[in-house]
């Protein structure tokens, strides 16, 4: 469930290496950029040789002296990183002629990208999650005149089935059984529960799909089955929400999730403290954090809300 807080204070063999590398180490870690389909935008025409358009430069510019204007204003150094790859990527596909798609991205840094992206004149590129409002997305990156001839998804769908009407699975569970087959967390993307404990289903770069379904087959203690299903098929339940107020004296996190999940401050305490508890996405440690207008904090298995500071 989404909340909305408002209160008064305040991203075979070699190819196989490639797309799973088996986990060493946790990636660092849309906005309403992501959908299911194509967010396209235009290309921006270049201009003479001889003519200079403000804010506007082709990818072999951005990558040798336009990296640092394009990513003013963005704080999160792991995004800033994240989104210096997909320029990288950029340049790449715009010198062969390629269409090249990212891994799955955290919502931030797909806004950052698109953003940037958005600055090129040679350079379209297409946001890709499965579903309407997905949260992780890929983002494909092409020249114009290459990726009008892309119709290839980048996405595929995975359903886990099995018997759980005796055993209640997570979403942590479902995670923690994907990640255990040895992929990495950018390779796949939202996992959705089904209703009733009838399984869940999961996006994942399509270069996996033969590995997942054949290397999936336990979630806990239930035996499963990990089958492509088209994107059409996903149950996807726009997510509920409701608004309500508080009056707390801080923006500290831990008051104000506590408010908002209505659990007590104690519990929330241990919730961070279990890596439990993550703000705009990045997973933090630190009851005391400072929030701000428009951070959305997650409690795993209580939902997510989203802060909307009213000063009086």
């Amino acid at each position: 469930m989404v909340f909305t807080l408002s209160t008064a204070a305040p991203w075979l063999l070699r190819k196989a290496f490639q797309h799973f590398a088996f986990v060493s180490q946790p990636f660092p870690k849309s906005s309403n950029l992501s959908f299911h389909g194509t967010l396209r935008l235009p290309p921006v025409a270049s201009p003479p040789p001889s003519r200079q358009v403000s804010g506007i430069c082709s990818s072999a510019q951005a990558m040798k002296s336009q990296v640092d204007g394009l990513l003013n204003g963005v704080a999160d150094k792991a995004v800033i990183e994240e989104v210096k790859h997909v320029l990288e990527m950029a340049t790449r596909a715009t010198r062969d002629r390629q269409v090249l798609h990212t891994d799955f991205l955290t919502p931030p840094t797909v806004r950052e990208s698109m953003l940037a992206l958005e600055k090129l004149a040679d350079i379209t590129a297409v946001v890709q999650g499965g579903y309407p409002q997905a949260e992780r997305c890929r983002i494909s990156i092409g020249h114009p005149e290459v990726i009008a001839d892309e119709d290839a998804d980048a996405v595929a769908a995975l359903s886990i089935t099995g018997n759980f009407g005796f055993v209640s699975c997570t979403h942590g569970d479902f995670l923690g059984s994907i990640l255990g087959t040895g992929i990495v967390r950018e390779k796949f993307g939202d996992v959705l529960l089904l209703e009733g404990g009838k399984g869940a289903q999961f996006l994942v770069v399509p270069e996996l799909v033969d590995f997942m379904t054949s290397s999936l087959n336990k979630v806990g203690s239930v035996s499963v089955s990990c089958t492509r299903i088209p994107l059409h098929d996903l149950d996807y339940q726009p997510p509920q929400t409701k608004t309500f107020r508080t009056v707390e004296a801080s923006l500290r996190l831990d008051a104000l999730a506590s408010a908002g999940f209505k659990i007590s401050r104690s519990k929330l305490v241990d919730l961070i403290s279990n890596r439990d508890v993550r703000v705009n996405w990045s997973t933090v440690t630190k009851n005391n954090t400072n929030l701000k207008s428009g951070d959305i904090i997650s409690v795993s298995g209580k939902g997510r809300m989203k802060l909307l500071v009213k000063l009086r």
